[in-house]
């Protein structure tokens, strides 16, 4: 019995990236690495040519974003699928790449298995998120009514989890301490902290804290 054969374009920045993933990709039967492309430029000329199921894309990219070459790709190609292979596990960014087009997301740092098992999965027509991804997405969600309420209201839409980050920076915890307290690691307590000014519109601590009490998110107590 003949296995259908997947072929796979990596675009990464670095060559050794491409190599080694590579190697190890291609120790499976069903998988072939087709070439690799360090830019959107070499992805799209790569592209014209030669057919691809699946690309595996890196965001952090010298022309153009991953975000930007998946929207590109996604535009002339619709059939080809892309999963984000990337170090970045920022909601904001992982919604970018989602709505850009892509099937999948997964982080560098996960193992071999879960990377071969995204491949399989979005070729046959499935989503993948990563463990990791799928946890920074749960920490960001809001109820339909917590939403609607914030539009409402005009107020900045803070998750319950970033309101929990935003209430232990009152009680001035560090990073470490707000992730050891929350279950969560100081990367992303890291994101959260970006967010909550992001979307509070304050640029210190002082204006974060006077947001929270203004808004009943903290007491003096």
């Amino acid at each position: 019995m003949t296995h259908q054969i997947i072929k796979v374009l990596i675009v990464d920045d670095h060559q050794l990236m491409i190599e080694g993933l590579r190697v190890l990709l291609e120790d499976e039967d069903c998988i072939k690495v087709v070439s690799g492309a360090t830019s959107m430029t070499e992805a799209l000329d790569f592209l014209k040519h030669y057919p691809v199921d699946i690309i595996l894309m890196d965001i952090n990219m010298p022309e153009a974003s991953g975000i930007e070459i998946t929207k590109n790709v996604k535009m002339l190609y619709p059939s080809v699928k892309i999963i984000a292979l990337t170090m970045h596990e920022d909601i904001s960014i992982i919604s970018k790449m989602i709505k850009a087009g892509a099937s999948g997301y997964i982080l560098k740092r996960t193992n071999m298995q879960e990377v071969i098992d995204a491949i399989k999965t979005v070729h046959q027509n499935g989503r993948y998120l990563s463990s990791n991804v799928q946890n920074v997405i749960m920490d960001n969600l809001m109820s339909p009514i917590d939403l609607l309420d914030a539009a409402e209201e005009g107020k900045a839409v803070l998750s319950a989890r970033e309101i929990e980050v935003l209430q232990l920076i009152a009680k001035e915890y560090n990073n470490e301490q707000i992730g050891e307290a929350l279950y969560i690691s100081e990367r992303t307590v890291e994101a959260h902290r970006r967010n909550i000014f992001i979307k509070t519109k304050t640029k210190s601590i002082v204006g974060l804290i006077k947001y929270a009490l203004n808004e009943g998110l903290v007491s003096l107590d």
